[in-house]
């Protein structure tokens, strides 16, 4: 046997090149180089998607709601293609295909929306070129049980709260015993109401709850439930919602604070062989900030036996499994909001504090879905914020400020080298500084803190390059800081209007290590910081989805600096403002003319009307 080769193309590239062959060369055998990545791809659409066009994008399905696209090569890619790379355009990186030419792929949209599918196939040359086609995805399924607990007023003799879900029956929950009643004090912010729920030292008001008088969720479906949180009291577990059969030997679930574990857990139950048994999922991280606002919402799979939970939108771990056994049995039960009955007609670990927003769904809803359900978005695309400390010192005096306009109770203690001069809070840059027990926040969920500071330029432009004075800042147990505000100075010039000594320097957001590095956003540019004038700077952290969550800065109405992403660390020690990181004497010198901070992520348009376009 020998082999002969002919190429089609010679020199001129019309004639051939032909290698020396020293036998006989009978017949031409051919093969084909391919050199070229495939071209495109044929998507096929599967119900209940259908493609837009020019004139018209249908809304179909839902978060979650799956569908089969199938995936085939154009016709001068076939016999080469061995599979495809697909992603939704709100997923980050490709998910490869089975091997195959023809491949039949389930996709899950997460949102909802019009969404772009990316697709290429793949051969032995790689990925090539990627065909995007576009579909809407339908809002979903609504709740099946939605409470804002906005009825009454903290003096009301209202004791139903109503239900706004819009799928099924409606279900009033009635406020049981002394217990329970309204606050003002609510996650919506302004003239918004929550649950309020045995937040006292009296005996007499430690029963209290609501409950709706029949079951909101069928516990042998899939389900979501979630709820705004605000606990005072951890001495015991507390219980946020559950919902257990009526005889209470049947399966159920309960979302509550365990004491034991000091985490949230989702508890999943069921009888088995004259015995209940009890499966769970806890939270990743130990320890609960009291009197802070926290969301929390688990879910339960009925199709893979799975449930999961989330804490401030970010799914908790893996997801768990249940053995086979743990079926749903008796739905009947009503549904708890701040008690649970785990053995039959007696109810214990009773809520202390807040409820609101309580929602119940009769699906499993996907994660970024339940980030969403944590921004409160109004029909403008804002969410709603919940101020929790504002100190506003015009007019003040004295040794305290107080935080006179929330309600939540977080004033200000002045130490030595700090004072109020009934314009600003006056801090000496040696050992001045205002405190308050904290957190204020539940840092791992979206928050907002905004600052008018008015540098000492003077002293400032006396400090060494790279003095970093803290100006508001949240301690972690070791002092070190779980989020704050800094100016870093880099120099010093003369000032264009004074012409005296003046700081240049940059604005921080984020943390300060331990080990002094930073995880923060920098103001893009040096600036000269001119006498008397005020620097209106404004932090957000915002959980963006279920695993990721960023940082930005706003200097004025603009944002500066680039976002950062951003693993939160929750703070249990003091909030303060003017005072250093731990071991260091980098004390800020000037005046903070408000603060505020927020729950919730502000939005550009937000932070604009509050600061009305201009630094003061």
């Amino acid at each position: 046997m020998a082999v002969f080769t002919q190429s089609l193309y010679g020199s001129n590239d019309t004639s051939n090149l032909e290698s020396h062959s020293t036998v006989t060369t009978q017949d031409w055998c051919y093969f084909k180089i391919d050199t070229t990545a495939p071209q495109g791809v044929n998507i096929a659409f599967g119900a209940p998607y259908t493609p837009c066009t020019a004139n018209a994008c249908v809304p179909a399905g839902g978060p979650g709601t799956k569908a089969q696209f199938t995936f085939t090569p154009l016709a001068e890619d076939k016999g080469t293609v061995t599979g495809y790379e697909y992603r939704l355009s709100s997923e980050h990186g490709w998910s490869k295909t089975t091997a195959g030419e023809t491949v039949k792929q389930w996709i899950i949209p997460r949102l909802a929306g019009v969404q772009q599918l990316h697709v290429r196939a793949i051969d032995a040359n790689g990925p090539g070129t990627e065909n995007i086609v576009e579909f809407k995805v339908d809002e979903g399924q609504d709740a099946v049980g939605r409470w804002h607990f906005d009825d009454g007023a903290g003096d009301s003799t209202a004791t139903t709260a109503a239900d706004t879900g819009t799928v099924g029956t409606r279900h009033l929950a009635t406020l049981n015993n002394a217990g329970a009643g309204w606050s003002a004090l609510a996650r919506r912010g302004a003239g918004d109401r929550s649950l309020w729920l045995n937040d006292t030292t009296d005996s007499a008001r430690q029963t209290g709850y609501a409950a709706t008088s029949e079951s909101v969720v069928n516990t042998h479906s899939s389900f979501t439930v979630s709820a705004w949180t605000y606990l005072t009291d951890a001495s015991v577990s507390r219980t946020v919602v559950s919902e257990i059969g009526n005889d209470a030997t049947r399966s159920g679930f309960s979302l509550y604070y365990s004491s034991g574990v000091q985490r949230w857990v989702f508890l999943w139950s069921w009888y088995e062989g004259g015995t209940r048994k009890y499966q769970s999922i806890n939270a990743d991280t130990a320890g609960v900030p009291l009197k802070t606002w926290t969301h929390v919402a688990g879910s339960y799979d009925a199709d893979s036996q799975t449930i999961r939970l989330y804490v401030n939108g970010k799914l908790q771990s893996a997801t768990s499994v249940l053995p086979e056994a743990a079926v749903a049995g008796s739905s009947d039960g009503a549904l708890q909001f701040g008690r649970v009955n785990y053995t039959n007609n007696v109810y214990q670990d009773y809520w202390h504090g807040r409820l609101d927003e309580v929602t119940v769904w009769q699906w499993q809803l996907p994660d970024d879905e339940i980030t969403m359900e944590t921004r409160l978005l109004e029909a403008d695309g804002t969410s709603d914020v919940e101020l929790v400390a504002d100190w506003n010192p015009v007019g003040a005096s004295g040794n305290t400020l107080t935080d006179t306009l929330t309600g939540y109770g977080h004033n200000l203690a002045l130490t030595s080298g700090a004072s109020l001069d009934g314009e600003a809070i006056v801090l000496d840059g040696n050992t001045g500084a205002a405190k308050t027990a904290g957190p204020l926040v539940d840092e791992t969920g979206s928050f907002t803190v905004m600052v008018g500071v008015k540098l000492d330029t003077a002293a400032m432009a006396d400090k060494p390059k790279g003095y970093t004075a803290q100006i508001a800042g949240q301690r972690v147990a070791d002092g070190g800081a779980s989020w704050g505000l800094w100016f870093e100075k880099t120099g010093t010039v003369n000032d264009p209007e004074t012409d005296a000594p003046a700081p240049e320097g940059k604005w921080r957001f984020g943390r300060r290590n331990a080990d002094h590095t930073w995880s923060a956003v920098v103001s893009s540019e040096a600036a000269v910081v001119s006498p008397n004038s005020v620097a209106q700077l404004t932090g957000v952290f915002e959980v963006l989805d279920s695993s990721t969550s960023a940082i930005s800065l706003h200097l004025g109405e603009a944002r500066n600096g680039e976002d950062l992403t951003y693993t939160a660390i929750a703070g249990s020690g003091e909030f303060a403002l003017g005072e250093p990181f731990a071991g260091e004497d980098y004390h800020l010198p000037g005046g903070i003319t408000r603060a505020r901070i927020w729950v919730g992520a502000m939005s550009n348009q937000q932070i604009q009307e509050f600061t009305g376009g201009t630094d003061a």
